[in-house]
């Protein structure tokens, strides 16, 4: 039988996770994956780079332990076992996966799949029909137009993950969430970094206060940054580039292009259906639906949020509004997270964004040097919390941080925002001490 309540094209973490609600809920449910299950995130992005990342700040905190009181001689830096420790995480989560796919019962069919037309969805040599169908096919990197692309030395942000050996220096081309990341991965290793932006300051979607706050904290390790920058051309031994009128190069071994990602929506047959695309994706309502009827789209595909977690509660909504619960996606406080070291957690409107719907805004600071907890086990770290609040109503708006752990506390701000929580209230919460989620409290006390 090859009639399905709900045909998913895509296994990351919209598809996936729409997949096991649905097979939960007792839908027959078909997942198609030309790959791997758990997508980028798990397959090219979230997953591996963190792993990435660890092993660099637990490298950094070794070379500079002395100051804590621990001497080690002869630290280094291996990326074999780096490697295999990077794919054995990604294989066992991957079994994990298809094992929820398992218990509920889901079809999955490691096959690209693209739809037909009289409402049919092809999967490798075979046709299926569904009521439903979620487009989740996720994002590829962006190639800009740069001559040089295609020289040795020079990937993208999947690429970049399968490094062997120590490069004598890396040049990142792109100051977003992706090229800091990579560009803290290798400064924190010891290697040169050179990071590229044609924006005034990196990370321009995060508040600029934080942005050129972790730009500083970047620059102790390594990492050089030409903002305003606009990079001509890609050689096998430089990458050239121009600030305002002045022309420069900067020497190279690897290249990263992080210059963003593009929706997938081409090869899939949208046109077969009818449904509307473009380079920023498929549009859908606050319901996650296309303007075709049973026909849904969820995570990069639709170019709303480009975060994992965003993704899977975007697969959540859409099946709750399949199976006869009313849902809808709410954007305002969902947590972004830059895992550099420092990290960088947001939720909620930025003061510019509060102003611009209408509040009269209070903004606070509390710095992370004035919490215990983070002095004691940050000798020469600095950070910030930031709060941004209503001055009618106290209700906490946005919550913008700088420092350690930030990607472990940034939840329960996010509940704060959407629980319209307000100043007086979260002065009667008590938070443990000493932990450096004190600064959360610290930080809307001093908006009173």
């Amino acid at each position: 039988m090859n009639k399905y309540d709900l045909s998913v094209i895509g296994g990351g973490p919209a598809g996936y996770v729409a997949a096991e609600r649905a097979g939960e809920r007792g839908l027959r449910v078909l997942l198609a994956e030309a790959r791997h299950l758990g997508g980028v995130c798990l397959n090219e992005g979230c997953v591996p780079s963190k792993t990435m990342l660890h092993s660099a700040k637990l490298y950094h905190q070794t070379v500079h332990a002395e100051s804590y009181g621990v001497r080690v001689a002869d630290c280094t830096f291996d990326f074999a076992p780096l490697q295999e420790r990077k794919t054995r995480i990604i294989e066992t989560l991957r079994k994990g996966i298809s094992g929820l796919m398992k218990k509920n019962n889901v079809q999955v069919v490691n096959e690209h799949a693209r739809l037909l037309p009289d409402r049919q969805v092809a999967v490798g040599d075979e046709v299926y029909t569904a009521d439903h169908v979620l487009i989740a096919t996720g994002s590829s990197p962006a190639r800009p137009p740069i001559p040089g692309m295609d020289l040795p030395g020079v990937v993208d942000s999947t690429g970049i993950l399968e490094t062997r050996e120590r490069p004598r220096s890396v040049v990142v081309i792109g100051g977003g969430v992706i090229g800091c990341e990579f560009a803290c991965f290798f400064g924190s290793i010891g290697v040169p970094v050179t990071v590229i932006e044609m924006l005034p300051e990196i990370c321009p979607a995060i508040d600029a206060e934080l942005a050129r706050s972790l730009r500083q904290e970047l620059e102790k390790k390594n990492i050089q940054f030409h903002v305003g920058a606009r990079v001509e051309k890609i050689t096998e031994t430089s990458v050239e580039f121009v600030v305002g009128e002045d022309r420069q190069a900067v020497d190279r071994d690897v290249v990263l292009i992080a210059t963003g990602r593009t929706p997938n929506v081409a090869g899939i047959g949208l046109e077969a259906w009818g449904v509307e695309s473009g380079p920023r994706g498929i549009p859908v309502d606050d319901r996650c639906a296309t303007h075709v009827p049973g026909v849904w789209a969820a995570g990069d595909v639709t170019g709303k949020v480009w975060l994992a977690h965003a993704a899977s509660r975007m697969g959540e909504v859409i099946v709750n509004n399949i199976t006869g619960r009313q849902d809808r996606m709410r954007y305002d406080a969902v947590p972004g997270v830059i895992y550099t070291q420092p990290e960088v957690a947001v939720t909620g409107c930025t003061a510019a964004e509060a102003e611009a719907r209408g509040h009269t805004v209070r903004t606070a600071r509390w710095p992370m040097t004035a919490n215990g907890r983070f002095l004691a086990e940050h000798e020469s770290d600095r950070g910030v919390c930031k709060v941004i609040v209503d001055a009618d109503s106290g209700a906490l708006l946005g919550v913008h941080m700088l420092g350690a752990a930030c990607s472990e506390m940034i939840f329960g701000a996010a509940a704060l925002i959407e629980m319209e929580a307000r100043d007086v209230e979260i002065a009667d919460l008590v938070f443990p001490h000493p932990t450096v989620s004190e600064v959360i409290r610290d930080a809307v006390l001093n908006a009173k």
